[in-house]
């Protein structure tokens, strides 16, 4: 038997018309875009596919990435297909713990919402910035970054493409360094914010705070933390994982490395783009990944999976 795991993107994947097709023609979509509007306030459909300017803003981004995620994971499920282990890349992971059964459909939700605004909160924007390293070992990073104060490695991403974060004067002095030292090429990363950096500290102090009202559930599937890279059977674990992953690196290679030595073979990436699909190739070759971010890539995929 294939051992499945359902893996969710982060933000960045976000675009106009994700997710419309389960909105628009499954009944489940429907209910989870409509439940989110009603929980927070302003039109979740309109967010998502009507032009506009906010859904690229963390605040409403994290909450529409989220929303969309499972309302394909409860089609998903609908159709009989199950995860044996999950895990999403930063606010993916928000997905992951309701697929893994640990946070209710409306606790994902209204958490993001406020995650979103903690983070957008947390630094002035144009102080922060955020950059990609590629083509270099993740060693010779983590040397060069530790003699530079106010920069952090936000994203061990896969081979070849590890994230920084940090102070802007930072990372360009890092990027600088990060060539010097062999580095193909640098690239900054249109955010609003250093996110995964000390400077999210108390962003994430705070995040904890509002996770002490939220009842987690133990995991009915093992979910993979960013924080750790470490399997998570434990509900009392949660609340400070997810606390410190605000401004922890984001362990996604050895994450993805940690499931495949524990037999997982089919990775399911469930939300909008394919950015996790084209880490995987990178990551592993030997197993299958397959790709859901419209209704017919769902009806292959389950043909796929259920035989």
């Amino acid at each position: 038997m294939s051992k499945i795991a359902f893996i969710y993107p982060g933000q960045g994947a976000q675009y106009i018309g994700m997710g419309q097709e389960f909105y628009e023609q499954t009944e489940t979509g429907k209910k989870t875009f409509d439940k989110a509007s009603e929980l927070l306030g302003f039109s979740m459909p309109d967010l998502c596919f009507k032009e506009n300017d906010q859904l690229n803003i963390t605040e409403y981004t994290q909450a529409a990435m989220v929303t969309v995620s499972i309302a394909m994971t409860k089609v998903l499920n609908e159709l009989g297909v199950f995860a044996d282990v999950t895990a999403g890349l930063s606010l993916g992971e928000y997905a992951a713990l309701f697929a893994a059964g640990v946070m209710r459909e409306e606790d994902a939700i209204t958490v993001v919402r406020q995650r979103g605004i903690l983070m957008q909160e947390a630094v002035p924007a144009g102080i922060g910035a955020m950059a990609a390293i590629l083509a270099l070992e993740n060693e010779t990073i983590e040397k060069v970054t530790k003699d530079i104060e106010d920069v952090w490695i936000a994203n061990y991403n896969c081979p070849g493409q590890t994230v920084i974060s940090g102070k802007k004067e930072a990372v360009d002095l890092a990027c600088e360094k990060l060539k010097e030292a062999g580095a193909k090429r640098t690239l900054s990363l249109n955010v609003s914010g250093p996110f995964h950096s000390g400077m999210l500290v108390q962003a994430g102090e705070k995040l904890g705070k509002v996770l002490e009202g939220i009842s987690l559930n133990t995991p009915s599937i093992p979910y993979v933390a960013n924080v750790t890279a470490d399997y998570v059977t434990d509900a009392s674990k949660v609340r400070d994982l997810l606390t410190r992953q605000v401004s922890s690196s984001v362990r996604w290679q050895q994450s993805v490395e940690a499931m495949i030595a524990d037999g997982t073979d089919t990775f399911v990436e469930i939300g909008p783009g394919k950015t996790l699909s084209g880490f995987m190739k990178k990551i592993s070759r030997d197993v299958k990944v397959m790709n859901i971010e419209k209704l017919a890539d769902m009806e292959k995929a389950v043909e796929e999976l259920k035989h």
